[in-house]
């Protein structure tokens, strides 16, 4: 089954303590293109400028990621720029410039709109509402946002959130949507507000899931060297609803194995800068690496 997802494209300049890269490719929907297209086709909605090297994502229209929704605008791309500190948790941005993504409103193609799983990436909840009001009846939606939308627009990302079936957020954030320090009780409370299914990340401690009152934890898979932690959520993200949309199933074992097949595929995405782990990736690969996780986590 196609997935649709609607999100940033972008070019992004990295600092961590293994080195740096410039105009790297990056942004939220080509991360959880990269991650999905392992597992279903992709349809992307979203906007780049003129400088934009077209050729520099030939590795996602070989696998089935169809760029149909994505519009060309005058101007430049949107451009990011962060330094991650030892303690890769920590960053700080350098710089954001929306360029062409600051005029972005989402127009999604007439084929893209009978999409059954809908991926809604961090963006401005206005340009969500607007997604939501264009799709036909998908039989899942999947939501992702951040404190700065909690903060600055909760009213309105109270209304996607009703709308959605899945949200997946940290566990900062699921505080600050719930006012509660325990995450059992936040995920409790965000069930109340719509989502059947909450899933909160913690980085290197894994993350669990939520659903139907009943409870998943997976660790993160254990790695040696972290080279960049950038785009980890999405590409967790996109491992997850790629696997879900696979199996077009939606019980707790299959949400569950969604959970480690997101894990995994963010463990090689951190593993290189930018989509060079994933552009190479394998079947086999991701096949030894869940086996790997099933022996880690059996008793």
């Amino acid at each position: 089954m196609s997935i649709l997802v609607v999100g940033s494209l972008a070019y992004d300049t990295i600092e961590t303590p293994w080195g740096k890269m410039d105009d790297a490719l990056g942004g939220s929907a080509l991360y959880f293109s990269a991650a999905a297209s392992h597992f279903s086709p992709v349809n992307v909605v979203g906007v780049v400028g003129s400088d934009f090297d077209s050729s520099k994502i030939s590795f996602l229209k070989k696998r089935k990621v169809n760029f149909d929704g994505l519009y060309v605008e005058s101007g430049d791309t949107f451009r990011w720029g962060g330094r991650y500190h030892d303690d890769l948790n920590k960053r700080d941005t350098l710089f954001t410039y929306l360029n062409v993504f600051e005029r972005f409103q989402p127009k999604i193609p007439m084929h893209y709109r009978k999409s059954e799983y809908v991926f809604l990436a961090n963006i401005d909840p206005e340009l969500q509402l607007q997604v939501l009001d264009q799709i036909d009846h998908p039989k899942l939606i999947v939501l992702d946002t951040m404190n700065f939308w909690i903060s600055g627009k909760r009213r309105i990302l109270e209304e996607v959130i009703k709308r959605c079936d899945i949200l997946i957020v940290n566990d900062q954030e699921a505080r600050e949507l719930t006012n509660k320090p325990n995450l059992i009780k936040a995920a409790r409370l965000l069930t109340e507000k719509g989502p059947q299914t909450i899933i909160v990340k913690k980085g290197e401690h894994g993350c669990m899931m939520f659903h139907n009152d009943n409870y998943f934890f997976a660790p993160a898979y254990p790695l040696e060297k972290v080279i960049d932690p950038t785009g980890a959520g999405d590409s967790f993200a996109g491992g997850f609803l790629g696997y879900v949309a696979k199996q077009n199933k939606l019980d707790h074992d299959t949400l569950k194995k969604g959970v480690v097949y997101g894990s995994v595929i963010a463990s090689f995405n951190v593993e290189n800068f930018s989509f060079a782990q994933l552009e190479k990736l394998t079947v086999e690969e991701i096949n030894q690496r869940i086996e790997k996780f099933r022996q880690l986590t059996a008793f």
